[in-house]
């Protein structure tokens, strides 16, 4: 019988990486979400609840295992491993959920492997580049040896262990001793999975599963997955069942895939099989599922419906399923003739949509797993991030990490989309060309870049369109991925941690545009990832000597971590739960982080400061509390030195000023106090230093978004003289600054003309001298941007002047 849905677990809210299943009736998930949960069923014919939430802290949960029952724990032990590098051990019978019966303390680095044997003894990985071996729950073995992260580990019984690793070899351990390497992957080796009678198994980045014995011959090689096999885990009758990044469970037979089970969900983290015989898959939609090759067992006939809806619904990149020319393509006749081997994949042209359909040996029928939705003219876009695009290419950057999402839409400039993709992956932009040449080659025949309306280099998908509204539309956020992304790549090689800007709409045709009311923010984030990255850099300080009086307090380490709870839950898409305003106290803690940390390692803390301020605008509310926290920003930015050196600016100075002022700009928002002016004095003050001609045009941007925010807060509220009258100083020196790009000088022009417009309904007319002098810089503004929005923005405020 083939294998189908048994059971639908849904209680994370992030990627599944590891799943467990020691019993007919207990499954483990470990989770993202920096949850673990215990799955239980009091009878094989009962349904799974989740018996807990397992808490061991706000990070990334990696690894779980289970310990039989003994009498401490008649219900046995979970065992879980992740990003704060501690093994937690919790009894599941215990009514005490937040904190484990034991912690095991020993690795500098996130935990990524666990196995157990049947008495107890564990072996853990870690991407410290050692595996270590726990027995009664303390330190008995440390396992040196490999260059790079232990991907997995595997113990045969309680004194030999097998370990693999990114460097891409499996090494043998009898005890602490390393007596063979294992070498034939070529790239990092992620799962491993005991053969009994002919040794292990195992898996790689390089798509193939290998069976070997344990003096090293290679038995066979399973080759069928399309991308990275990350998980395996061997069935009672000694198949082998492994998971992936191409979406797939699959379950070989005798060398052979018998069966592929395509997944709704872009990874397949983990695998795990039970004693029944049943399969359990981890995946990156946040579900664990059950199947079962036991008809008895399989889910009613409107679940195995609705998983299968899913399935075919899903978008399928064309390279993930090969190349395609629709017109060469046959119809649904096609599936009328039998696959040659399991997993064969078929693409027809059905109307004007190519689909994918693959062949299921087990039910002898084709399985549609698709639409291909970058076939050039199938007419089908393809999600990603919640936005449609005609391309989503997958892109290999580095060795043991699963590949980058490169979105792409016809329509947009190949250069725009290649900065973003470089700029939101913290990567070099000195690879632009190369990743531009790479977009041209793989759309080949497509006209890219069409329509003559303005497209913004650093949004991408978010073009500027003609409305036909008698007003503008709120400016809509750009797709945003930012460099808080997958396995944290947001390092001090090449760092660009930051959104790229919000579009403004252009005005219509015959249109006014001001007054324009309608605040921009700068709210994006990967709230995991950037809390990650943050802790990263702390417990980098902690460890040396000579940098640990810098790492965080704990008192300090709560406060974060209750901001990081309060952005996680208000950036949820819908939020979830009781969202407590921050206030003063993490204020403060912020402050005093970015008082005593290296300027490399401020970017994390000063992009905190940036969504506290947008998403809760009374936490510096206090009495001088702004002031405080704005003289902190500028010198956590090295503001003095990036206004006097007169040079480029150093990488991490371009990223904290970015970040500087992308806070400054979110401070300006409905309802910010402006009246008395003294923060925004102090504000204005320090901008007036700037060095436009060293900053980057997404800086540029920025700087033009602080203008016109707060302009949209002084229609609404009257300031005192002297802001006002350093407001459109600030406005001058930027439009006067030689800056080239359309988007900064229409953004400054529109805050301008809300000012002269509030001028006039508070009776504060600007001066005549400055008015003489502003409309002298904007009227030649026309001739020096070919753009409509600035003409006919140019035209308003001379009227207003």
């Amino acid at each position: 019988m083939p294998y189908k849905l048994s059971a639908t677990l849904s209680a994370h809210s992030s990627d599944v990486r590891a799943v467990a299943s020691p019993t007919e009736n207990i499954i483990l998930s470990a989770s993202r979400d920096s949850t673990a949960i215990p799955w239980l069923r009091p009878s094989p014919s009962s349904p799974f609840s989740p018996a807990s939430i397992l808490r061991a802290g706000n990070r990334f949960i990696n690894a779980v295992g289970y310990i039989p029952p003994s009498p401490d724990a008649p219900q046995g032990y979970a065992v879980v491993g992740g990003q704060d590098m501690v093994i937690n051990i919790f009894a599941l019978d215990s009514a005490n959920k937040e904190d484990p019966q034991y912690s095991l303390v020993g690795h500098s680095d996130n935990v990524c492997a666990l196995n157990i044997t049947p008495l107890g003894t564990i072996i853990s990985g870690s991407w410290d580049k050692t595996a270590k071996v726990w027995s009664q729950f303390q330190l008995q073995y440390d396992l040196k040896g490999h260059q790079q992260s232990v991907w997995a580990v595997l113990a045969i019984d309680e004194h030999q262990f097998l370990t693999a690793s990114a460097d891409k070899t499996i090494k043998f351990w009898v005890q602490n001793k390393m007596m063979r390497t294992y070498n034939g992957h070529k790239d990092a080796v992620r799962g491993l999975a005991l053969m009994p009678d002919i040794g292990f198994a195992s898996c790689s980045n390089d798509s193939e599963i290998r069976v070997w014995t344990m003096e090293g011959d290679v038995v066979y090689t399973l080759s069928g997955h399309t991308s990275f096999v990350y998980s395996l885990s061997v069935l009672p009758n000694g198949d082998i069942v492994s998971g992936g990044e191409d979406r797939s469970v699959r379950i070989w037979r005798d060398g052979e895939c018998s069966q592929t089970i395509i997944h709704p969900a872009i990874s397949v983290w983990a695998v795990s099989t039970m004693p029944n015989g049943d399969i359990v898959s981890g995946c990156s939609d946040g579900v664990v599922r059950v199947f079962s090759e036991s008809e008895d067992r399989w889910a009613n006939a409107e679940e195995l419906k609705a998983l299968e809806d899913q399935v075919a619904s899903q978008a399928l990149p064309s390279q993930q399923v090969g190349d395609v020319k629709k017109t060469d393509l046959p119809g649904p006749e096609a599936l009328f003739d039998p696959g040659k081997k399991p997993g064969e994949v078929k693409m027809i042209r059905n109307g004007d949509i190519v689909e994918a359909h693959q062949w299921d040996s087990a039910t002898s029928s084709w399985q549609k797993i698709g639409d291909v939705v970058d076939a050039v003219g199938s007419g089908r876009k393809q999600l990603y991030q919640g936005k449609e695009y005609d391309y989503v290419f997958d892109v290999d950057i580095q060795d043991g990490v699963p590949p980058l999402k490169l979105p792409f839409n016809v329509s947009e400039n190949p250069y725009a989309a290649a900065q973003r993709f470089l700029e939101q992956n913290d990567l070099s932009l000195n690879y632009i060309d190369e990743v531009v040449r790479f977009i041209e080659k793989n759309t080949a025949g497509v006209s890219l870049g069409g329509g003559s309306e303005y497209v913004d280099p650093y949004t991408g998908a978010s073009r500027y369109q003609s409305s036909a509204s008698s007003a503008p539309s709120a400016a809509p956020s750009s797709q945003y991925m930012d460099p808080f992304t997958g396995a944290s790549r947001y390092s001090g090689a090449s760092q660009h941690p930051a959104a790229p800007p919000p579009a403004m709409p252009p005005p219509p045709s015959v249109a006014k545009i001001i007054p324009y009311t309608k605040f921009v923010s700068f709210k994006q984030a990967n709230v995991s990832a950037m809390q990650s990255k943050l802790y990263q850099f702390d417990e980098a300080l902690r460890s040396e000597i000579s940098t640990a009086s810098l790492a965080m307090y704990p008192e300090e380490l709560m406060l974060i971590d209750e901001s990081f709870t309060y952005l996680s839950q208000i950036t949820s898409q819908p939020p979830h739960g009781t969202i407590p305003p921050l206030g003063a106290a993490h204020i403060e803690t912020i402050i005093q982080i970015l008082d005593r940390w290296p300027a490399s390692q401020r970017f994390p803390v000063i992009d905190l400061s940036r969504l506290v301020t947008a998403y809760f605008a009374d936490a510096a509310a206090a009495p001088g509390a702004r002031e405080r926290f704005f003289e902190c920003l500028f010198k956590a930015s090295d503001w003095s030195s990036v206004v006097s050196r007169g040079k480029p600016l150093s990488k991490a100075q371009e990223t904290n000023v970015l970040l500087l002022f992308r806070t400054v700009a979110n401070c300006f928002q409905e309802g910010t106090p402006i009246a008395d002016g003294q923060w925004v004095n102090q504000v204005f003050n320090a901008l007036k230093q700037a060095p436009h001609e060293l900053l980057t045009k997404t800086q540029r941007v920025a700087f033009a978004t602080i203008l016109f925010n707060f302009s949209c807060a002084y229609l609404k509220t009257p300031v005192v003289a002297d802001v006002r009258s350093q407001h459109l100083g600030l406005i001058v020196q930027l439009l006067r600054s030689g800056n080239d790009d359309p988007e900064v000088a229409y953004r400054t022009l529109v805050a301008l003309g809300n000012v002269a417009y509030a001028a006039k309904a508070h009776n504060a007319q600007i001066d005549i001298s400055q008015a003489t002098e502003l409309k002298q810089t904007v009227v030649g503004l026309p001739s020096a941007f070919p753009d409509d929005r600035i003409k006919n923005v140019a035209g308003e405020i001379v009227g207003l002047l």
